[in-house]
């Protein structure tokens, strides 16, 4: 558990607990997120067909470089919407904050920081990297470690997947907050996995932290969202007034590639 640095409570009657944690992972991670079709709306309806492209060969890059030894697994997710769940903190710095539109993610998890060096300096990878730029809006490229877990994502089953991108002014502040939110999806949505990446390099990352889940269905989450008081009264309210903004997204999984090494 992190140091409660300097964090304030608010509506600490509704008597939400942390959320219940297990040790970090020792993996490091790669996280890629493009926006690649703009979109007016929360629902990302259609596809493009240069996204389609990209997505059949980033299936095919991302097959090899799950040959690469030191490689846990590569996920590829396209979004599907923008959930309940920007708060105010989010809007008012606008001008400083990206506004997240993200809707194609590869994550790569690797055994170590190490294998980072080899992969970003592999062929393969670098032309995924430099197709997915070339025909991406906006790019973010995240080497990450696994800094809070609840437990492990699964991958390998479908679902309803997040990809939550924060923003604060101080990340001790954001994870201690974070503790206390979850706690809320612990116990509303039975949400029982999350892996929260902290960015390796905190100076240039573009969101101080990611948080990653999983539920089942969209029944799981989305009414709690829109229709319980107590998220915007414990969960958004406790963001802003630590100076924490969440910009989530849902994805579905397109394709995971696990090491058999």
């Amino acid at each position: 558990m992190t140091k409660d640095l300097n964090i304030k409570l608010v509506n600490k009657h509704l008597n939400y607990k942390k959320v219940s944690l297990i040790t970090p992972s020792t993996s490091n991670y790669i996280h890629i997120a493009a926006e690649i079709d703009e979109k007016a709306t929360p629902f990302f309806i259609t596809t493009s067909s240069k996204k389609k492209k990209l997505i059949a060969n980033c299936k095919t890059w991302c097959s090899d470089l799950g040959k690469i030894k030191g490689i846990n697994e590569i996920s590829l997710f396209q979004a599907t919407m923008i959930p309940p769940g920007i708060g105010k903190y989010v809007q008012e710095n606008s001008s400083k904050i990206h506004l997240a539109k993200f809707d194609f993610v590869i994550l790569i998890e690797m055994h170590s920081e190490k294998i980072y060096d080899e992969i970003k300096n592999n062929v393969t990878f670098k032309l995924m990297i430099d197709n997915i730029q070339e025909i991406s809006n906006f790019t973010v490229i995240t080497p990450a470690l696994n800094i809070r877990r609840i437990h492990n994502v699964n991958h390998k089953k479908k679902g309803v997947f997040l990809f939550n991108y924060f923003s604060a002014l101080n990340i001790e502040q954001n994870l201690s907050v974070w503790e206390y939110t979850a706690g809320w999806f612990e116990k509303e949505t039975n949400l029982d996995n999350s892996t929260l990446l902290l960015p390796l390099d905190n100076k240039t990352a573009k969101y101080s932290i990611i948080n990653h889940c999983r539920w089942d269905k969209y029944l799981d989450i989305l009414p709690s969202l829109i229709f319980k008081k107590t998220f915007k009264k414990y969960v958004l309210d406790n963001f802003y007034v630590n100076n924490v903004g969440a910009q989530p997204i849902l994805y579905k999984i397109i394709q995971s590639y696990s090491s058999n090494k």
